[in-house]
């Protein structure tokens, strides 16, 4: 005998949706791939309609773009948490860097490369792939700035100094889909080596 019970649809707030189709499309871009982000394909892993998805993103380059943006966002937070934080600048900058060895990272140093290949084509990834360079750059100058006025590091330009740390970082990053088990070590150390000597100091101290 049917149930004379009916169910009530639970539809959800806009911005609850929205947020939900960015972290999923953000989870795929992650361990698939940003082109691996489609409208199917986000609708089954939420397990919804594709236009559900459409609804919210009618072109598919927005939420390529977004997640990408979520994803780089969520690993600078986590990275370079902003706001006060514990710790001296000295040790808040060696943790930063040693977090940025391993497979964590790695994960999103390939998204980092395939977002900037794609950008070269899709206009909304290469705007949102300059606005998190520009975060990442602004972040880490913001904590040099920091040791500057704590009087732990030395520089006269912070952002310069940032940056010649994030080349670092890049550069080594460009090898996250090969063998990195024999990297002799200077090479492991090369983006402190190259931090603590743009910052003023001693050999070690961001180990």
């Amino acid at each position: 005998m049917p149930s004379s019970v009916q169910r009530t649809r639970v539809r959800k707030d806009p911005a609850a949706r929205r947020a939900e189709i960015v972290t999923a499309a953000a989870e795929v871009a992650l361990s698939e791939g940003l082109e691996a982000v489609t409208l199917r394909r986000i609708a089954e892993e939420l397990t919804v309609r594709p236009g559900l998805i459409s609804h919210y993103f009618p072109a598919v380059e927005d939420l390529v773009a977004q997640a990408f943006a979520d994803a780089a966002t969520g690993e600078l937070d986590a990275l370079l948490p902003d706001g006060p934080q514990d710790g001296t600048p000295t040790e808040r900058l060696a943790r930063f860097l040693s977090l940025t060895r391993g497979e964590a990272y790695d994960s999103i140093s390939r998204l980092w490369i395939n977002a900037r290949h794609l950008s070269r084509y899709r206009p909304p990834l290469r705007e949102r792939v300059a606005v998190q360079e520009a975060a990442w750059r602004e972040r880490l100058a913001g904590l040099i700035r920091q040791g500057v006025e704590a009087e732990e590091f030395r520089t006269d330009d912070p952002l310069v100094a940032a940056i010649q740390i994030l080349v670092v970082l890049d550069g080594l990053g460009v090898h996250a889909n090969t063998d990195t088990t024999n990297r002799p070590a200077a090479i492991v150390r090369l983006a402190a080596t190259t931090a603590e000597r743009e910052l003023g100091l001693s050999h070690g101290a961001l180990s």
